[in-house]
């Protein structure tokens, strides 16, 4: 009688076992499909709209992206709101990760054929890159929806940096700076627009 009650504990610890061992292959749910949650570890290069980026005490929501590619070098702009104020965070890397924090500005009237050195804010900016650039997008972008744009990336003295970016004959002007990525502190969020710019 003990050996019956032994051997029924022992199938019944067996076919738990190979229930489980089925449950995490996923051979058991084989028949549903599972949705695939997006990762939960964010860092710079992979923000997902109503992502948090906290930066200098204030929190901006992920509202859109941007991802450039020239000849198979990519990098983003991921389009920041804060209630009214608006920003965009480019993460670029080359050689180094360079982020920048830049802010649109209608203070400096740009022809559609910027200068290789160009003043602004009494800051003396070199131009450092320009080409043509294919376009993808992500949620919102402004105004920024053709398929390329044409860019001109300058640098001045210290961390400041200015773009100038022409879409569609459409010239757009941010300017801001450098920034080390550990000064941001990144936190997902539930994958929907906030502003809805």
């Amino acid at each position: 009688m003990l050996a019956l009650l032994w051997l029924g504990v022992i199938v019944i610890v067996a076919v738990a076992a190979t229930l489980f061992v089925l449950q995490q292959q996923g051979v058991i749910l084989a028949g549903k499909k599972s949705k695939e949650l997006p990762s939960l570890e964010r860092n710079i290069f992979n923000l997902q709209i109503g992502d948090i980026v906290q930066y200098m005490g204030r929190d901006w929501v992920v509202e859109g992206k941007l991802n450039y590619n020239v000849g198979g070098y990519i990098w983003f702009e991921y389009l920041l709101q804060d209630h009214n104020d608006i920003r965009w965070l480019s993460v670029d890397e080359d050689d180094r990760v360079e982020v920048a924090f830049l802010e649109p500005t209608d203070r400096l009237e740009v022809s559609k054929n910027p200068p290789k050195q160009l003043n602004f804010a009494d800051e003396t900016y070199h131009r450092v890159d320009s080409g043509m650039a294919k376009m993808t997008r992500v949620g919102t972008t402004l105004r920024k929806t053709a398929e390329r744009c044409e860019y001109f990336d300058y640098r001045g003295s210290d961390d400041n940096v200015l773009s100038i970016e022409i879409w569609d004959g459409e010239v757009e002007v941010t300017v801001g700076y450098q920034i080390n990525p550990r000064s941001l502190t990144l936190l997902p969020g539930d994958g929907r627009r906030v502003y809805g710019v």
